[in-house]
């Protein structure tokens, strides 16, 4: 709720002011003040500042993402069924925006030129299986079903002036099994680019910029919910006509996160039984993938979070998730994928023991790219 829905609440705010024809910073504001009005005036409970700095900030990124997929899907020079159904496909991204469409006579003008703001958008679909492992041992769990999507927005490499989030990317991955429990949403994760440049120079391309990044896990085996903020390269050196490296390192502040632990049990609007702190600290990401001409690519990512509780039992605590991939490709849109996944996590708490756990599981699956 407090990592996933306040965001989502939040992002509806920012997309009916970025409807309305303000720009991204000047519909922040408006965020902030649908979060206040509905902690003041809209729950029984005290204002919570987690919610306000959830709502806003990740609110912010989901609604900004939100306002540009639908602007993708939007095509104002269309007519008849065309327009019917690309209407609905942006009510069913973000019904705020088409209530203000409604509200200020858009849904059915017809105008002779594009007149929304769109990027390049690749679009990978997953499904396959996933084994929850008994602690890190490869192979032990019984299987669930599991789905993803995973989008690409913008070009990094383009030479241009750069605008909030005119580059995202977003995976969202889907649980389901008797071995899930109600976690079907597993994770969520993905940053947009606040400002930035792109630096040509031989065979290398890279972006540098400062991102805002959303990080949310939350499987029976792991959990975590991480908002920051940082600067980042994102960088590609091509081998030859067909292959390349990409690569990514991000180094932020987490101004908010939360993770899970045994020795919490949290009263919360009169009630017990959140079992998660309230910290901040600071993020590293690494990600590089190969791409080998036709043949497909291998990948390795890395994030390690380190946290000092805010609320919750007094310490530190170190958490990381590795992550080896390798897709094979089957045709020109479809690959085998193999993946890894290896959770670590070290608490380091000041009135209780120490806490070290580690978790893995892995994933096969088919991947169709768009």
């Amino acid at each position: 709720m407090n990592f996933f829905f306040h965001p989502l609440s939040g992002g509806t705010y920012l997309v009916s002011a970025r409807a309305s024809g303000y720009n991204y910073l000047e519909s922040v504001p408006f965020v902030f003040l649908g979060s206040l009005i509905w902690e003041y005036f809209g729950e029984t409970t005290l204002p919570s500042y987690n919610d306000i700095i959830n709502t806003t900030a990740s609110g912010a990124l989901f609604g900004e993402i939100l306002y540009r997929l639908t602007s993708v899907i939007l095509d104002e020079r269309t007519t008849g069924a065309e327009r019917f159904f690309r209407e609905f496909g942006a009510f069913i991204l973000s019904p705020g925006r088409t209530f203000s469409r409604l509200l200020q006579g858009k849904l059915t003008r017809v105008t002779p030129k594009e007149v929304y703001q769109k990027e390049p958008l690749n679009i990978t679909l997953t499904a396959g299986a996933h084994w929850f492992n008994k602690g890190a041992t490869f192979g032990t769990g019984s299987a669930s079903a599991m789905f993803n999507i995973h989008l690409d927005y913008g070009d990094p490499f383009e030479i241009r002036p750069r605008k909030p989030f005119d580059l995202f990317k977003v995976r969202i991955d889907l649980s389901y099994g008797k071995n899930v429990g109600n976690k079907y949403l597993d994770n969520a994760i993905g940053y947009g680019l606040l400002f930035g440049k792109t630096i040509h120079s031989g065979d290398w391309d890279m972006l540098i910029g400062a991102f805002q990044h959303y990080n949310f896990w939350d499987s029976r085996i792991f959990e975590i919910g991480v908002l920051g903020f940082g600067g980042g390269i994102i960088a590609k050196w091509r081998l030859s006509e067909n292959s390349n490296f990409q690569g990514e390192v991000h180094l932020g502040l987490v101004p908010l996160a939360a993770s899970n632990s045994p020795d919490i049990d949290i009263m919360e609007a009169g009630i017990h039984g959140r079992n998660y702190d309230y910290s901040g600290g600071a993020e590293f990401k690494l990600e590089g993938t190969l791409n080998l001409a036709k043949i497909g690519q291998v990948t390795a990512n890395y994030y390690l979070y380190g946290l000092h509780t805010y609320i919750g039992p007094a310490g530190n605590k170190v958490l990381g998730i590795f992550k080896p991939r390798i897709a094979v490709n089957l045709s020109a849109n479809l690959s085998l994928g193999f993946e890894y996944l290896y959770y670590h996590k070290h608490n380091f708490l000041r009135y209780f023991p120490d806490v070290q756990s580690s978790n893995s599981e892995q994933k096969l699956y088919l991947m169709l790219y768009f």
